[in-house]
Parts: structure tokens; sequence; C-alpha cells
């Protein structure tokens, strides 16, 4: 929480006061997170495909007073009661403020950059600190140009720690964090590719990195990279810093001795300050062990005794990277966030709690926040305070402690000494048409609750990455003018991906419109309280009445349906309707051909109550060089076509025309809007961009046997094996939607980053998998399609697209969405 008076922060940010003088609490930047809207204060980001200052007009009318903005709206003065602080770049004021504001604390501050690990060693520190210290730190992963600062700010005057993570994509960016977190003590992880492609080599980019602790006292990193050791012994600036080191190889301040993996735990032996120390840690992995020793060090530097450190990291505790949405039993939706519990995590959580609109109840399970050096009434005070402004419907407190402090709650409340006592006291049929949130600390065993409210427990999922399709979507905006607007495609239950799930989300990310192919779609969208315009792809004339009840907008593609939904508006009382005309420019589907012009004109003219929303088509292969020939004779086409349509009538009509492949190949042909569909969902038809995988189809290994050359596997003994062999088995078939075609070593999946092919004949449930030559064992993870396995392949192998998989994924396979 701020404490900033407008005329404070006016002349920290060396702007200019147009209004009162207000104290401020809380800062936005997103207009949909408001948490008290009197006493906060707007900065108006303009970034690369978002203005902030689009956004004022919908905050005043929420109650929002307060701005920092590089351009005053117009008639401002009408902004009764407003306040307005004009800079030069409203970023640089936001940097500016979270200078100052970092410059009122006198307190140890850490420093965390590096291309992996900055999230995790942050976390971690705050597990093994924050019963010993009063730690603020970055939020998530906000290590960039706006999330430093917004990390930053956080601090206040009960902190006497903080943590702060640091991350640039390119030259020049750290000059701007350095100011900001400005760390006393600073951790350098390691050096990656990840984020290469602005710098000239690995030697660059640490350069650039290691600005950050240009001011720091004592810097920590690991002796081993050597790019990393010797730019801090030939840099000028840490001749008289206080540099520590560790390393497996090398003489170090802390020297690892020996690593010993065991039954999902490590022991690290080290040797310090001339001392035999270990900790055991319950990760095996590389990357976790890196992490923890970065943690131990900084640990010894600070003045803890090796035994209340080795309490600690014994202690560490899997850091949730991000939420669970799952569907749940009763029509609800469940977010899963149960492995790590404090107020600020919290915070974070019941936001996305609270951007969910598929049902009006919201519900929040919580257990003890035992990540806290508050005191416990202080603690809970807060959290109740925090709920009622998140407009939290009820809560289910889980604990002792949180139970204790029942009485903060005033909102319909029920609280239980432990888990066990939740599951048998509260039945599961009380929950009905709610958004729950889990979010608990990982000793109440919150997955037993998310069990028994998930919908289905298939151990086949489809796990769908909702950052990936936000970054996705940020990706083509970037290809289009400000003003362009984006028809979402959510057809086909979203490429397979689900339905109100994602159109929940385009809703939140501002689209325009939203597309689906009938209208039992839509009208699935509606009562998920889905409010943007939606448009019917595929209308049937038996329809057109629930299509005008539930507000769908038909597309109209010839005379007949044309006329059909006149008449149903005429039935309905309706004066007038938005529809959308459909032209036929070359792929000979559907639509008015150019020949229909002149009567399509008259009729509509004929038909007030007929309001042409919209005129599009669709292109035949924009993804294709070899036809762009053809391609452009559709643009040609679409042009004489729109125009004279337009010509007639004296009302704004869009047009549309580009699809995910137009919008990356042609996007000076965009009008006034474009339809995005597969793109949004990871692929590029044309292969042109680099989108982010966004769907990966996961199981796991049911059982493991051995099995004898020459005998077979499978139906039809298809599988004949020419050696011994380990066979795996996985429980999914084709009725998930796993191609038959694959069988017989057609296809392969992904086991422990190995691929094994399919043996045998694929069954209506279950498939099996040649292991023979993979270290696997029953229940290790089998990808069929991902990030690391991409779906293309998979299409290449049965000689087809993506679209035809990511649609043919029953929905008995279970989806699993993820926010990070």
């Amino acid at each position: 929480m701020l404490n900033y008076f407008t005329k404070n922060i006016s002349n920290i940010i060396k702007g200019q006061l147009f209004g009162e003088n207000k104290l401020i609490k809380y800062l936005l930047i997103d207009s949909r997170n408001i948490i008290s809207a009197p006493d906060s204060i707007f900065f108006a980001i303009v970034g690369e495909n978002n203005n902030g200052h689009n956004f004022i007009a919908d905050l005043y009318k929420n109650d929002v007073l307060n701005f920092v903005v590089s351009k005053l709206p117009k008639n401002y003065k009408k902004y009764i009661n407003a306040n307005f602080i004009l800079v030069n770049n409203t970023l640089t004021a936001l940097q500016k403020l979270a200078e100052f504001h970092r410059n009122q604390f006198n307190i140890p501050v850490v420093g965390i950059t590096g291309s992996n690990g900055k999230t995790i060693i942050k976390e971690w520190l705050f597990q093994a600190l924050d019963k010993d210290k009063k730690v603020i730190r970055s939020p998530k992963s906000y290590n960039s140009q706006v999330g430093v600062p917004l990390s930053v700010l956080l601090l206040d005057k009960s902190c006497d720690f903080g943590i702060f993570e640091a991350g640039i994509s390119k030259p020049q960016e750290m000059e701007k964090i350095q100011p900001i977190i400005n760390p006393t003590i600073g951790i350098f992880t390691n050096i990656g590719d990840a984020h290469q492609e602005n710098f000239i080599d690995l030697n660059q980019k640490i350069k650039e990195k290691i600005k950050l602790f240009y001011n720091s006292n004592t810097i920590i990193y690991r002796k081993d990279y050597k790019l990393i050791d010797e730019q801090f012994n030939s840099n000028t600036h840490f001749s008289n810093k206080q540099i520590i080191t560790w390393s497996t190889k090398q003489n170090a301040d802390l020297q690892i001795t020996n690593i010993n993996k065991k039954n999902n735990h490590s022991l690290i032996s080290a040797k310090y300050k001339n001392k035999n120390y270990s900790i055991e840690i319950p990760f095996i992995d590389d990357a976790s062990i890196e992490n923890a020793i970065h943690v131990w060090l900084l640990m010894f530097f600070l003045d803890f005794d090796n035994k209340n450190i080795a309490d600690k990291m014994l202690d560490l505790s899997t850091v949730a990277m991000r939420l669970e949405l799952k569907q749940g039993i009763n029509h609800c939706s469940i977010i899963n966030d149960s492995y790590n519990s404090d107020i600020q995590s919290l915070t974070i959580a019941l936001d996305f709690l609270t951007h969910q609109k598929q049902n009006n109840k919201n519900v929040l399970i919580l257990s003890d926040i035992l990540q806290s050096s508050f005191d416990e009434k202080e603690l809970y005070k807060k959290v109740a305070e925090l709920v009622s402004k998140k407009n939290i419907d009820e809560i289910i407190g889980i604990g002792k402690t949180i139970s204790r402090n029942s009485n903060f709650f005033n909102i319909k409340k029920h609280f239980f000494h432990s888990t066990d006592d939740f599951l048998l006291n509260c039945s599961k049929n009380s929950f009905v048409n709610s958004n729950i949130l889990l979010k608990g600390s990982r000793k109440f065993q919150f997955e037993k609750i998310s069990t028994i409210l998930e919908k289905k427990v298939h151990r086949t999922v489809l796990e769908i990455n909702l950052n990936a399709i936000e970054k996705n979507l940020t990706f083509f905006r970037s290809k289009l003018r400000p003003k362009t607007k984006i028809m979402a495609m959510v057809k086909a239950f979203s490429y397979g991906s689900g339905t109100y799930e994602i159109a929940n989300l385009l809703q939140y990310q501002n689209i325009d419109y939203l597309a689906a192919a009938y209208t039992d779609e839509g009208i699935q969208l509606r009562k998920n309280q889905i409010s943007l315009p939606i448009v019917i792809m595929t209308p049937e004339i038996h329809s057109f009445n629930l299509m005008i009840e539930h507000n769908l907008e038909p597309e109209i593609y010839n005379f007949r349906t044309l006329q059909a939904f006149h008449d149903a508006l005429i039935n309905n009382n309706k004066k007038t309707y938005p529809i959308h005309i459909k032209l036929d420019t070359g792929m000979h589907r559907s639509g008015f051909e150019k020949k229909d012009i002149d009567k399509l004109i008259y009729e509509l003219k004929k038909h007030k109550d007929l309001k042409i929303k919209s005129i599009f088509s669709h292109l035949a292969a924009s993804d294709e060089k070899i036809h762009d020939e053809f391609t452009q004779t559709q643009f040609t086409a679409f042009e004489l076509m729109t125009s004279e349509i337009m010509s007639n009538f004296d009302y704004p009509i869009l047009r549309h025309i580009l699809n995910s492949s137009g919008i990356e190949r042609f996007p000076e042909n965009q009008y006034e809007m474009v339809r995005l569909g597969i793109g949004l969902y990871g692929i590029s038809p044309s292969n042109e961009s680099k989108l982010l995988n966004v769907s990966t189809l996961k199981s796991k290994i049911a059982q493991i046997r051995n099995v004898k050359k020459n005998d077979s596997v499978g139906y039809g003994r298809k599988g004949i094996l020419k050696k011994d062999s380990k066979i795996a088995t996985v429980p999914i078939g084709y009725a998930d939607g796993l191609r038959r075609q694959l069988s017989n070593g057609v296809g392969k999946v992904l086991v422990n980053n190995q691929f094994a092919p399919i043996i045998g004949n694929i069954c209506m449930d279950i498939s099996m998998i040649d292991i023979t030559d993979i270290n696997a064992k029953e229940g290790d993870d089998v990808i069929f399609f991902g990030k690391d396995y991409p779906i293309t392949e998979l299409a290449k192998q049965l000689k087809t697209i993506p679209y035809e998989i990511l649609t043919g994924i029953s929905n008995r396979v279970k989806r699993i969405y993820f926010h990070e």
C-alpha cells in the first residue's frame, strides 16, 4: 500500500498536476484490477499494442479519479473531481516513482538476475527468510521494465528485507532497472540462450546483466560458469566489491564436495570457511540443486547457522509457477493454487478468480497462511480486508489459526481445523455454479479437495497455456493498426481447447468479437457470462429464434437465410438487428457472388431491420506462397464487391478477409477487422511466425512389462517384437482422439525427453509404447504433442493438418488451463 499525495507524486515524476492534492494508496496499470478506486492512481502506460489512455473513461465510470498521463483527455475538465498528472512518458514516470520509493528504505535488498532460476531462487529465499524477517519480494515473475517498478513499490514500513528479480531482453534495459532495485546483494544465477536474439553473444548479455550490481556491496554467483567469472574478474566496477562464489569443480568460497541423490532427495556436502557442512533438499534435478546452493550460500552470508539453514532447506517446497483452471462438478470451475500460501500470492490468485465470469458466485477455500511474519491477528485482518475488496461471496477456512480469526470475515463463512475435517463434514454437492479458488499451503494437502471437486479424473489431459494464448494474441496485435478490430474464432470447442475458458480470457483481453460455428456454441458462451458480440458462422434457419433470444449475430450467406432471418425478426418484434454478410471471392464454399450484389443491396434496403455489421470473405490459400496470385485476385474481388455494397448505406460497416496466415503475410489488407483462429492457439499456418505452444497432450505410464522376442503386442498381433523389449501401457486410445493410423511404429511419443515408438494397434482406451532403451517408471509422463514435440510433427506423421488433431481430441480428455 502506498502513502503519497498526488502533489508529491507529481513532484517526484516531474509532472504537471491538473487537479487537487489527494492521498494515494494503490497504483493501477490495468483497468481491470481495481481494489479501491478512490484511493488509486492509474498510470496510462503506452505499449506496443495497448494504450492505457484508451481506458481512462471506463476507469472514471468505475470511480477512479487519479491518473498519470502523457496526453490529457479531450475536454478533461468534464471529468469532475478527477486529477491528472501530465508527464512526457508514463512508463518513465512509473520508474521514477519506484526509484524514489526504493530510496526511502535503508534495508538489505537482494537483486537476482540470470537466464534461469530467478523466480525459484527468489521464492526459496522467501520461504527460508520469511519467519525471521519481514520480506517483500517480486510477485510471480515481475522482472520487466514494468514489473520491476510495480514490485519495488510494494515496499512498506513493515518490511526489513527485499528480494527482487530483474530480466532483460535487449541491451540498455538494465540501466533503467538498476536504480529501481538498487540491490545491496546480488545473485547471478547462470547464463544461457534465453532472449539471446537481441544480443551479439553471451558475453554481451552478461555485461548487460551485471550492470544490476554496479552499486551492490556483495555479489554471489557460481564460479563454474567461466564467462560469468571472467566478466566479474575483468570489470573494474567490481574490483572493490565482495565477491562470494560457489563451485563443484574448483576452489570457491563454498566448495561443493559431494551430491548424493536418493529417494527424491539430494544430500549436498560442502566446505565453507574450512568447515564441512551438509544440507538435504527434497529435489533431485540439477536445476533445483543449483538454485538451492545459491540460497544456501546467501544464508551463510547472512550469518545463519547451518543447523537452522539445513532445517529450512529440507522444508523447501515446490514453487507453483502457475495457476490451474479445471472444470469442476455441478458446473463449477476449480482454480488450483494449492502449493504455497502468503498474502502476496493470495492477491494474485484472487485477481485471477475475479476474472472468471462463467459463474456468479466466487468461493475461496483458504488454509492457514504459514509464510508470514505478521502478527496472527494483523495477518488475518489484512486477509479479510482483501477478501472483502475482491467481492468474494464465501470463504472456507481450513486450519486452526485461520479458524481462531474467523471473526474478521464478514461474509458467508465456514471453518475447519483440518483438510480431513472439511472432507468429512462438507458435502461436495454444496458447491454448485461457483468459481472456487483452492489456496493452501502444501502441508494441508489441498489436492485431496481438488480431486473430489474435479469433474474428470482421467489421467490423460490436455494442458492449455493461457499465458501463451495471451502472448500469441499480442504478437498478432503487433501486426495490426491500433484501430483494427479482432474477431477471435472459438468454434469447435475453441479448436479443442475449451469454450468459455478461452472466451473468458479473450473477453478479459478486450477482444472485439467472438465467432462460433453453431448456435448451440453461442448459447453455451452466453450461459457462461460471455457478453462480447458473437457471430454464428454456420447459422441454421431452425435456430434463428434462439439466436435472437441470446443476442447472437448470424452470418448471412444466401438469399434464403436472409429472408428467413428477416421473418424471424418480425416474429420476435425486433426492429433492427446486426448481421454479417458473407461474400464468395473464390473459395466457392458459401457466400454471395458478384452477380448477386445488385439484388443483395435491393433486399437489404428493403428489409430495414437487417443492419450490416460487417462484410467478409474467406481466403482459400493465404498460407501457401504458390497461390499468392490467386489470393491477390480474392483481395481485388473483395474490394470491388464491398465498395459497391457500402456505397449504398450511410452507416459504418466493418470489413474482414484476413485469417491467421493472412495477418502474417498480407497485413496491408487488414481493413477494419481481422479473424484470428489457429494462430491464437500457437500454430502458424504459413510457418512464418514464432508462436508459443499452447496445448500439450499428455498421459502417464500405467504399467510396464517385459515381453520376449517374437511375442506380439495388441489386437491383431500386429506388433511383433524383434527383440526382448520393455513395453509400457498408456491410458489413451482412439476414443480420446489418438488416431489409429499412428499404430505400429508410425507414431512416437516423448518419455523423459526420449522418443518411444507406438507398438501394436492403438486400442479404444489404451496404447502401448516401446521404452526398451529409456529409463522410465510407472507414473512417468508421456507426451503426445507439446512444446518439445510440436503438433505439426504429429500432423506430418498422419498426413493431415494440426486443426484436425486438435479438434479431434475427445471431450473425455480433461482440459487443464494454467496461468503463470
